[in-house]
């Protein structure tokens, strides 16, 4: 049935039009925009989400309340180059590498 179906719409569709379609530009056009949705909605809103926590994770600095991506809240006592030294409790610190800190906490 399906095939019958198909063959009559085959038939009635009449000649292909004359001139050979549309060239390179045509066979390149719907490529082209599908390229530009995915960067305008996946690409370029990654990359603008991507610097940002860079300049946050860069901006940390002594004092600073931070959560960690495990869920640990703890105030920063140590900045260095690749990790922080962050005080979870009386007594008790913890080293955490820079790419652990989820978000810095802001007090309102």
């Amino acid at each position: 049935m399906i095939s019958t179906l198909a063959l009559h719409f085959f038939l009635l569709s009449g000649p292909p039009p004359e001139g050979g379609g549309g060239g390179l530009a045509g066979l390149f056009l719907p490529f082209l925009l599908v390229f530009v949705v995915f960067y305008f909605f996946i690409i370029r809103p990654q990359k603008k989400r991507e610097d940002t926590r860079k300049a946050m994770i860069e901006a940390v600095k002594k004092g600073d309340r931070i959560v960690t991506i495990g869920g640990v809240h703890a105030t920063v006592t140590k900045v260095d180059e690749n990790s922080v030294l962050a005080q979870v409790d009386d007594n008790v610190k913890l080293r955490f590498d820079k790419n652990a800190v989820a978000s810095v906490v802001t007090k309102d």
